[in-house]
């Protein structure tokens, strides 16, 4: 930009002074010293103007640099964006509760309930009206609409509708279990649009699928989840012949942009709404002694607590947890199966590793807990590092049921009051439906 002023400045004094015009006008000494005085007080004039221009360029392009990432920040969405999301608001109801039950409901198809808690980013506390819109294909596959329908709704067919979170933040659907597209090209799924009261636009989270789906892992594998929400994975159980799948909704957990963030110092473990992972660590001690069998694979329908212990052990601590442990693994039985998983990577040596754990197994006595250990939290071979485990944390506990992550706690020390907690995580988290069977497939 500079050499471009400079040049126009030039340009004007050569201009000035040579144009016929002011060559006709010049005859005489006279008129040429006047114009002479006249052109110089021209160039002073330019050349302030040239100096005051570079001087004021940085702060104009600070400006301007200013103004776009103003401009930019406000064009952030949250969720990033979501192609559909936007029907939500088209024919939706002015009073929304908090039970919905969809058109699909009446059509011919297994008859599924969906319920369960939105929670705020923590995993703990509950959030209220929350609008959920939800929308599926039917018992074919296809998303049919219905001649009442509005034009621009169209695409999304007749069973959608809208829930709002009640001051616990509950919410339940009725509707039946949708089929792959015709194609088979994805899995059975269910589209969900969330709109929280405080936050401008709505945004999309993980759609929901079926465990049992065999497009699922496929579909898995090319593209893993997002785990936008917390995981969208269902895991139904039976009631006579409804399917029930207990799902709760993490606000903000893997949203793009979103306005809250969580403030924990201490970071160890997947997020609370995340699927417990599959991995295979060393059995020394328990009923599945001297194999190498996957925790949440066998015993994930219930409640479970995975103990990790990384670098830095406190023995006499670790000895205290495990007793506590026992005790509440044999009194809820098969309600809860309990892991301890020792993943320490200084002088790691398998057999010794295992003589170890064996010789506190039989100290202890222990008869329902399992002792375990990989040789280290980053160990690939056993996926022990799909755990996301922090070794220099003194310890990570993690509790899930029915293979989805609903506490998480880090650096916890054995005493009375953290013994109470651990039990009423236990107590208050069963649902309304712990007791149900899961399916049974042959």
């Amino acid at each position: 930009m500079l050499p471009h002023l400079k040049k126009f400045i030039i340009l004007t004094h050569f201009n000035l002074k040579y144009h016929p015009v002011n060559v006709f006008r010049l005859q005489n000494w006279h008129s040429l010293f006047k114009f002479e005085q006249a052109n110089l007080q021209t160039m002073r004039i330019l050349n302030y103007f040239f100096f005051g221009a570079v001087l004021c360029l940085p702060f104009l392009h600070a400006c301007k640099g200013q103004s776009k990432n103003e401009h930019k920040t406000k064009q952030k969405l949250i969720g990033g964006g979501c192609d559909g999301c936007e029907l939500m608001y088209v024919g939706m109801p002015k009073l929304i509760n908090a039970i919905d039950t969809s058109a699909g409901w009446t059509e011919d198809g297994q008859k599924l309930m969906i319920t369960g808690l939105v929670l705020k980013l923590d995993g703990i506390i509950p959030a209220a009206n929350v609008i959920i819109y939800y929308w599926q294909t039917n018992a074919k596959g296809y998303y049919s609409p219905k001649k009442e329908m509005a034009q621009k709704a169209i695409r999304h067919g007749q069973v959608r509708g809208w829930v709002k979170t009640d001051k616990n933040g509950k919410y339940t659907i009725y509707t039946i279990r949708p089929a792959a597209y015709p194609n088979r090209s994805e899995p059975a799924h269910i589209h969900i649009s969330i709109k929280e009261p405080h936050i401008a636009n709505e945004y999309y989270i993980d759609d929901l699928v079926f465990d049992d789906d065999e497009l699922l892992l496929a579909k898995q594998k090319k593209k893993p989840s997002e785990n936008r929400g917390g995981s969208g994975i269902l895991r139904l159980l039976l009631k006579g012949k409804l399917q029930i799948a207990e799902h709760n909704i993490i606000l903000g957990l893997n949203i793009p942009n979103y306005p809250t963030v969580t403030t924990i110092e201490k970071q160890s473990g997947l997020a609370v709404g995340e699927d417990q992972p599959s991995f295979i660590p060393y059995h020394a001690w328990g009923p599945d002694k001297g194999t190498r069998t996957c925790p949440v694979c066998k015993y994930g329908r219930y409640h479970g607590l995975v103990y990790y212990v990384g670098n830095f052990p406190n023995w006499n601590e670790i000895k205290q947890w495990l007793t506590f442990l026992e005790q509440e693994s044999s009194k809820r039985n098969k309600y809860l199966k309990a892991y301890f998983v020792y993943g320490n990577e200084n002088g790691y040596q398998r057999e010794k590793r295992e003589g170890e754990l064996a010789r506190i197994g039989e100290e202890l006595n222990l008869k329902y807990l399992a002792l375990t250990f990989v040789p280290s939290m980053n160990d690939k071979e056993s996926d022990a590092y799909l755990n996301k485990i922090n070794p220099r944390v003194e310890n990570t506990f993690i509790i899930y049921r029915y293979r989805t992550i609903i506490a998480k706690l880090i650096d916890l020390k054995p005493s009375v009051k953290n013994y109470d907690k651990l039990t009423t995580i236990f107590n208050t988290t069963k649902g309304d439906f712990f007791n149900l069977s899961a399916p049974v497939y042959h």
